[in-house]
């Protein structure tokens, strides 16, 4: 139930089709609910997109992982005759660090899935969360603004944001990245994470080497460092924010859709159909980690697609 299965059952709906969104979290929305800070998308709004959607008779199921709770073969045998998998690309990336694992080093995912979903920033609320004063964010991306930004509302005295690429170079949108700063974000360009310290098993700062350069001589992504130019940041919690992958689990047991390069879905590019005939898939589960936009474009195609499969000798009106 992110934007590009949303963006399908909204097409097929309006179509006449009776379409059904299992949704794995208790709330519809994907990212939008789960990935994006109220402060810049009140729920609210997320939530009245999908009372739209349930108002042309879309079925919204949610706390469904498909895969778990059922099979794309048992949906199938329950009648349905198309499926289209826009399940994202939610896994965190890791670095392989020493002190990765410790207490109080958090995915970007994890601090704001607890953050936006479980309101683990409302003293009311008993979502488990450790909120330290001063901070460290690892990423230079969107999501690792986010994660700076939520932390400032969250208490922290002290958020530095620290990131491979020149402040030029550096993936975030510039008006995000001046948000920031207007903030109070400390930004620091160049600099990657070598290990992160440790005393009686809670985090006490962050140890970083310069980057030298981002990508090789080809423009391919493979950073180089000085080890021995590096700086010591306290800290009390970690924030690594350094991009998302594509976890699978059991979804695609049974089937015939193959996998490519960055574990993404192998589709066709025009009409978003994989090897299995009757199943469709868009957004980052083909493409990786990208913008809604691209998702949301993603969904209408491969539901016009599923129009010209289910009845292919329909006229077809976009």
């Amino acid at each position: 139930a992110g934007l590009a299965g949303c963006e399908a059952a909204s097409y097929l709906a309006k179509k006449g089709y009776k379409v059904t969104v299992f949704e794995a979290l208790h709330v519809a929305g994907g990212v939008l609910v789960y990935g994006i800070p109220e402060f810049r998308l009140p729920k609210d709004i997320v939530k009245k997109e999908v009372d739209s959607l349930k108002a042309l008779g879309v079925d919204v199921e949610t706390n469904m992982v498909i895969g778990k709770t059922l099979t794309i073969d048992e949906l199938f045998k329950m009648g349905y005759e198309a499926v289209f998998i826009g399940s994202g690309a939610g896994l965190p990336r890791f670095m392989g660090i020493p002190g990765e694992s410790l207490k109080g080093v958090y995915s970007a995912n994890e601090f704001l899935t607890r953050n936006n979903l479980m309101k683990a920033f409302k003293d009311e609320y008993d979502t488990p969360i450790m909120k330290g004063k001063k901070v460290a964010v690892v990423g230079g991306g969107n999501v690792a603004i986010d994660v700076a930004r939520t932390n400032t509302r969250c208490g922290a005295s002290e958020v530095s944001m620290f990131c491979l690429e020149s402040r030029d170079e550096m993936p975030a949108a510039d008006e995000e990245v001046a948000e920031a700063l207007e903030e109070g974000v400390n930004l620091q360009c160049g600099w990657g994470p070598k290990e992160i310290l440790t005393e009686n098993g809670k985090v006490t700062g962050v140890v970083f080497k310069k980057c030298l350069s981002v990508k090789d001589y080809d423009g391919r992504f493979n950073p180089t460092f000085d080890e021995d130019d590096t700086i010591t940041v306290p800290c009390e919690n970690v924030y690594l924010s350094i991009g998302q992958s594509i976890e699978w689990g059991n979804l695609l047991d049974g089937t015939k859709v193959e996998l490519g390069r960055g574990n993404g879905i192998v589709a066709d590019p025009l009409t978003y159909q994989t090897a299995e005939p009757d199943i469709f898939a868009g957004g980052d589960v083909y493409t990786g980690p990208k913008f809604a936009i691209d998702a949301i474009a993603a969904g209408k195609e491969g539901a016009i697609s599923i129009h010209r499969f289910v009845q292919p000798h329909s006229s077809l009106v976009i």
